[in-house]
């Protein structure tokens, strides 16, 4: 399976696609199994900013098996969020921030163990936005979120990571953010870019949801609605 052609085909056909994003720290099988009965997803994403009692392995072992075919990808807080039975990673790089560590340090040491893990690598520019309090994203990371009444400063930052080499653009919010990504953003960094868009954080609605596409999100993430709930 190659989940970046994968994504690639769907949006060049138009195919708008849904991520569920799962925290180690938070996943209950039996909570999570009522989750996947109720919904369709077309993603799943397996990762979190800071993971202090869950554990990474056995969380996508788990969830692998919940998510049948689903593409299972690794949603990296750190370098040693790695497993070998995940379908991709995100090499998330943070481009919104001036933290060398975020941009270039981390990867140093995490790609040689991608590389042996066999995993397929997905280059991906991240961009947090500002979401209305301080996110646990912006506080491990020590870096300041792009603010969200600035669409053109988020495009061409977007711009910038797809000129770089980018394969997709992550558009961030924040886990638990009080308000989602505006359309203005969304819709401003879409008209610069030809890669893939996903955009995640603060969504707990199917109505955030289909805004975000009509803006130009190709893929959006909802993550800590369904720690509570088991639809939407």
């Amino acid at each position: 399976m190659n989940v970046l052609n994968q994504i690639r085909k769907l949006k060049q056909a138009g195919k708008k696609q849904i991520a569920l994003l799962i925290d180690p720290d938070k996943f209950s099988y039996a909570h999570y199994k009522k989750v996947f009965a109720q919904n369709t997803f077309d993603l799943i994403f397996v990762g979190g900013s800071l993971i202090t009692n869950g554990d990474f392995n056995k969380t996508i072992s788990a969830v692998k098996t919940l998510a049948g075919s689903i593409p299972l990808i690794i949603f990296p807080g750190d370098e040693f969020q790695m497993a070998e039975t995940a379908d991709a990673i995100l090499f998330l790089s943070l481009i919104s921030g001036r933290n060398a560590d975020l941009l270039i340090g981390k990867h140093v040491i995490a790609a040689p163990k991608i590389k042996q893990a066999k995993l397929e690598s997905i280059s991906t520019g991240y961009i947090l936005i500002e979401s209305g309090k301080l996110t646990t994203v912006s506080y491990i990371t020590q870096t300041l979120p792009i603010p969200n009444n600035k669409p053109e400063l988020a495009a061409a930052t977007a711009l910038a990571g797809e000129m770089l080499g980018m394969q997709m653009i992550y558009l961030e919010a924040g886990s638990g953010a009080e308000e989602s990504i505006n359309k203005a953003i969304i819709a401003a960094v879409h008209n610069q870019i030809e890669i893939p868009l996903i955009v995640g954080g603060g969504i707990h609605s199917k109505k955030q949801i289909q805004n975000h596409f009509k803006a130009g999100a190709d893929i959006v993430v909802v993550g800590t609605y369904f720690e509570q709930h088991v639809a939407l």
